[in-house]
Formats: C-alpha cells, sequence, structure tokens
C-alpha cells in the first residue's frame, strides 16, 4: 500500500512554475503525486502547514565539507544537518579536501561517505588540477565516470591561463562545466580584506576588486572561444558584475552565483576587527553590496550560494591577520535572503526563492529546486516572518564561525524533507541517512 504523505493549508510556491497559492501538497512513496483517492487519504500522514509557506527544498552549488580529512571542521553528517536545518535538500560539495577530490579513488571515498551518512543530496566536485596546486590537469574523464556534477579548485584558483585552456576545453569535450573561485594571486597575496578606504583606515593589507574582475574576465574569454561552460563563484565587485552582464548580452555560456554575506555586508564590518567577517573574497564596500542585489534581480547573477566554509574556533578565534577566510552559512541562508529581498520588496517571495530553488539548480542541470508531479518530494517548509536569534552552541554544523552570531535574524525554517521524509522537524533532526 502506498505511503501518503498530506501536507495541508500551506502557500505553496513553485518558482518554476510561477505557483503561489494556499493549497495542499501530496506525497506519494517520497514523490510529488496528485491528490489520493479519499480511502488513501483516510491513511495519511497529515502535516499541518496553516499560516507557513511550503516551496521546494533549497539547492546550494558551494559547500565545503571537509571529507575526506578535516573531519573536526565538519563531515557529511553534521553538514548535512546544517543543510537539513536550512531548508536545503541539495548541496554540490567542492573538492579542496585532505587527500584532494583530484583522482577516482577519493570519489569513490567521498562517495561512501555520502551513502553512510548524507541527509540531503550531496552531489561531489573533482579539482581540476592534481592537490590543487595548479599544475597539472587531473583526470577529468575518470572523474566524470565516478558521478561528479562539475570540476572547480574550491577556494582555489589556477593562475596559469594556458593550464586553465586546456581544462576548459577538456571539460566541455565530457560535458562537465567548470567551477571557478575568480582571482589573481599576484594582486591578494598577504591580504586580509578589501582594498579600500576601510583598509586603509585600519591598516590593514587590502585586496583589490580587479584581482576578481581580471579573472573573470579571462574565463569569459575562455569560454567565448571553447564554447565551455564556467560557472564563476561568489561574485563580489561592481565592476566584475558589469563584465559578466556584457558577456551574458553576447551570449557567451557563463553562470554566476553571489552569497548571502555578500548580499547583506560590506567591509565597515572589519573595523571590529572579527575574523568571522573574513572571507574570500573578502567583504567589499556598500556600493559593491548593492552592484550584486540588483544583479540578482536583473538575472545578470544567477543563483544565491552559500560558500558554506566550516572553521573550528581555535582556528578563528586568532589575530584576523592570522585566522583562515571563511564562514559557515547553510542554516541563516534563507533569513538573509529574505531580508535583502522579500522584507525590503525589491521581490516577491517567489521571485526571492527562485534564486535559491530551480535557479541554482538549472545553472548545473541537477534536477531539483522544483514540485514537478512524479519527481522526488524535496520540500521546505518555513516561516518567512519568525524571528530568531543564532546561538553560538546552538548550529548544527560542527563550527559555528558565523557573523550573524547574536544578531536577530527574520524566517526560519520549521520543517524539511528529502524524497518524502522527514529529516528536519522545528530545531530537531528527526531523519536518517537517504538509502543511496
Amino acid at each position: 500500500m502506498a505511503t501518503i504523505t498530506w501536507i495541508k493549508g500551506g502557500r505553496l510556491i513553485d518558482p518554476k512554475s510561477k505557483q503561489d497559492e494556499i493549497a495542499d501538497l501530496f506525497i506519494r512513496d517520497g514523490k510529488i503525486a496528485t491528490k489520493p483517492d479519499s480511502t488513501e487519504l483516510a491513511d495519511a500522514t497529515i502535516i499541518d502547514a496553516t499560516g507557513l509557506v511550503v516551496a521546494p527544498g533549497l539547492v546550494d552549488l558551494h559547500v565545503h565539507f571537509r571529507v575526506p580529512g578535516q573531519t573536526h571542521k565538519e563531515t557529511i553528517l553534521s553538514g548535512t544537518s546544517a543543510a537539513a536545518a536550512g531548508g536545503y535538500t541539495s548541496v554540490v560539495c567542492m573538492p579542496n579536501t585532505s587527500p584532494n577530490a583530484d583522482n577516482p579513488g577519493t570519489i569513490k571515498q567521498i562517495q561512501a561517505a555520502i551513502r553512510r551518512e548524507a541527509l540531503v543530496n550531496v552531489f561531489p566536485t573533482g579539482c581540476i588540477t592534481k592537490a590543487t596546486e595548479g599544475e597539472s590537469l587531473s583526470p577529468t574523464g575518470s572523474l566524470s565516470k565516478e558521478g561528479i556534477v562539475a570540476i572547480s579548485e574550491g577556494g582555489r584558483c589556477v593562475q596559469n591561463n594556458s593550464l586553465m585552456r586546456r581544462a576548459v576545453q577538456y571539460a566541455h569535450m565530457f560535458n562537465i562545466p567548470v567551477i571557478d573561485h575568480c582571482e589573481d594571486y599576484s594582486l591578494t597575496e598577504g591580504g586580509v580584506m578589501n582594498e579600500g578606504f576601510i583598509s586603509t583606515k585600519l591598516g590593514l593589507r587590502g585586496m583589490p576588486r580587479e584581482a576578481e574582475e581580471i579573472i573573470v574576465s579571462r574565463n569569459i574569454i575562455l569560454s567565448s572561444h571553447s564554447g565551455a561552460h564556467i560557472h564563476l563563484q561568489h561574485i563580489s565587485s561592481k565592476n566584475a558584475i558589469d563584465i559578466i552582464r556584457r558577456a551574458k548580452a553576447r551570449g557567451i555560456n557563463i553562470t554566476a552565483e553571489a552569497t548571502p554575506h555578500h548580499l547583506a555586508l560590506n567591509d565597515s564590518e572589519l573595523e571590529t576587527f572579527d575574523p568571522n567577517f573574513k572571507m574570500r573574497p573578502p567583504l567589499r564596500t556598500e556600493e559593491d553590496r548593492l552592484a550584486i542585489l540588483d544583479a540578482m534581480e536583473d538575472g545578470t547573477i544567477d543563483c544565491i550560494a552559500t560558500g558554506h566554509a566550516p572553521h573550528t574556533d581555535y582556528e578563528k578565534d586568532v589575530e584576523l591577520d592570522n585566522a583562515p577566510f571563511g564562514i559557515i552559512g547553510l542554516e541563516t541562508a534563507l533569513s538573509i535572503t529574505l531580508e535583502q529581498f522579500y522584507h525590503s520588496k525589491r521581490l516577491s517571495l517567489l521571485g526571492t526563492l527562485a534564486l535559491m530553488t530551480y535557479r541554482p539548480s538549472d545553472v548545473l542541470n541537477l534536477g531539483k529546486g522544483a514540485l514537478e508531479i512524479g519527481k522526488n518530494a524535496d520540500v521546505m517548509i518555513f516561516d518567512p516572518n519568525e524571528e530568531w536569534t543564532p546561538r553560538n552552541k546552538e548550529f548544527h554544523s560542527k563550527s559555528s564561525n558565523s557573523p550573524w552570531i547574536g544578531r536577530t535574524l527574520k524566517g526560519r525554517v520549521k520543517k524539511t524533507l528529502v524524497n518524502g521524509k522527514l529529516v528536519f522537524d522545528n530545531g530537531e533532526i528527526v531523519g536518517e541517512p537517504l538509502p543511496y
């Protein structure tokens, strides 16, 4: 007999189909379904969503789960717990692990960890170059056979343009997208924050926008000649956005993402010298921040990705110069995005959720982020108006390096279902690893 879940009375929003109405959602054996007959409904598990929003589970193209090799920072279990708590049902994990995911054996190891521990859908990527050292190419063809969805250097960037040219040509042969962190190291060496008035005032070495803009331009040129799909990570510069906008107008096969922290914060936050505001690329100026918001609205930037980068307290709790770059973001991303777009009235709720559901999914053709009949029931239920305050010891991630600790946020996930099964329920992880 079929297993039926009946999500009743919620505001059902599916950005891909443009649905936004008070309606019920039905799940049959883990799949989105049409309304069952009365006999089946009599035995259904009922979830009352009155006063809440029912939407596709969120999709994140950029997380670091630190497996293998850095499980003191995060594991597949803790990372996917954080994802579920944030309403994410599908994530793409970066390959800069220890050892790096630059060979089929390491990909198999990651896949095995996913099978054992993952509470949400996890899609692995492989390295562009061996050990992310930027000197020789990884075997993209062999990696693709193990199920990677893209190649990337994680938080690093190939500096050798000839090598990167061959990498994107090779990836294009296998129809594998290239995901790139855009940074010219010769301009950022020793930097800790955006180069500008604030860095000069604080006496801190800056990282100029040109470091991002040069590599964005490089990648656009390579894509224009090869036809390869290059996805540009965590765009932070107003000028880089202008370059991307012009390239898209020419039909070049590029996509781009921005993070919640670059949407909401600027470089003035570094005046506290708090290492939880140290990230790469750095927080830029208010002008850059507003340009990112505009680019999200007009489609120049395709989607939001968290860049979830866990570090331990003892690693972050040092002088700013010595602290590692990066913050966690899975559990706060929805609230920050709602604040910047929905509550500020820049976008409708449907338009805001599009940035975190089907649009990121479409970038890598993951087939997620929509409530389509017959597809796996990956669902988020949330209250867009509930206020809450992140606390240091309350994150489901192993790490708590977040700039939002102690700040009041608006919008909170109540339940997350993956393949029709409840995995997160009002603050608690209740699910088990997915049956792969």
